[in-house]
């Protein structure tokens, strides 16, 4: 294949990656009835002036799957991230010792569940969308080789690297969508 080809493929394959690191990202967002950091992930904090995102300015960690636990790195912050987080509207009521906040995820229901995993499909369905745009877009770059004199039989190839590279990532999200129901039904 000449240099334009591996090009439009590799152009293809950066694409599709981010396409499933979008997808990662939102799917980590979605709760599983486990604790987890990346739980307060969207909240922010006014630090001093600055919005700042709530794990740069405290310590996030998860000692049982019923609970976060938020230490801020000044205690003056207390009140602040405390207030962050309701505002964030979560779900999540922190309790203030005075030294840390405490928030218990609280237990989700099965038809929560239901309505996460339809969520998590939806977002699933999207990167898979986003993956065929992205195939349409080198094919339709492949078809211009074509044009510009590039032969048929090299194009043809082309077209087939790049559908086996969509099949590949097509199945990469079922893979994560398949574990992350497999998580979110799990009590």
């Amino acid at each position: 294949m000449n240099e334009e080809a591996l090009f439009v493929i590799a152009e293809a394959e950066e694409s599709m990656q981010n396409a499933l690191k979008h997808l990662e990202r939102e799917l980590h967002k979605i709760r599983a009835g486990k604790a987890n950091p990346q739980m307060l992930e969207s909240v922010k904090v006014d630090y001093y002036g600055v919005i700042t995102p709530i794990d740069q300015v405290s310590n996030i960690n998860t000692p049982d799957p019923r609970q976060i636990i938020v230490q801020p790195w000044d205690k003056t912050m207390l009140p602040i991230l405390e207030k962050a987080i309701l505002a964030a509207n979560l779900g999540f009521n922190p309790q203030n010792n005075g030294e840390i906040l405490r928030i218990q995820v609280p237990a989700l229901t099965e038809e929560r569940r239901r309505d996460l995993v339809k969520i998590a499909k939806n977002e699933a369905e999207n990167a898979k969308v986003a993956v065929r745009n992205i195939r349409r877009g080198a094919n339709d770059s492949a078809k211009k080789l074509e044009k510009e004199g590039v032969p048929e039989d090299e194009v043809k190839l082309l077209e087939k690297e790049i559908q086996g590279l969509t099949d590949r990532f097509v199945e990469k999200i079922d893979t994560l969508i398949e574990a992350k129901e497999q998580e979110i039904m799990t009590v």
